[in-house]
């Protein structure tokens, strides 16, 4: 892609309402994402052809391996995300967090707050218990449906 149209389509970007913008050529693929102030610009990955792709083979004896290396499934119940969105552990930066390892929550108590369209929207425990892990990191962005803590 030139290097001019690139910039251009930058600027539009910048200037504009607009948070993400990919644009796909025959020579590539762009996709330009503005987060906060800045605008990031990347080749977006292209995807190989599937008779392209190289095959898998299994090794003998490399089935243990990779399962070591796994982690443990957590255990317990589990309360995920409801929404895409940026992860808070407070209400307020640099706050109090709503709810940390060893903190005992009531059904319907708020956990954390995940940020979405500028929305900021408490999540609350949809089971009473302790919570035993932390599974997003603060400002982390997180997926639908992604863990976000670990209720015993």
């Amino acid at each position: 892609m030139d290097l001019r149209k690139l910039k251009t389509l930058i600027d539009l970007v910048s200037d504009s309402n607009i948070a993400e913008l990919e644009i796909t050529e025959a020579d590539g693929k762009v996709r330009i994402v503005k987060s906060g102030g800045a605008v990031m610009a990347a080749p977006a990955p292209m995807m190989m052809p599937a008779q392209a792709a190289p095959a898998m083979v299994p090794v003998a004896g490399s089935a243990p391996a990779a399962e070591a290396a796994a982690p443990p499934a957590p255990t317990g119940h589990i309360v995920k995300s409801p929404m895409v969105g940026t992860f808070y552990v407070s209400s307020t930066p640099g706050g109090k967090p709503l709810a940390e390892v060893g903190t005992v929550v009531k059904e319907g108590d708020a956990v954390c707050i995940i940020e979405a369209m500028k929305i900021m929207n408490e999540i609350e425990a949809d089971k009473a218990g302790t919570i035993t892990q932390v599974l997003a990191q603060n400002g982390q962005a997180v997926e639908f449906g992604q863990p976000l803590f670990v209720i015993e």
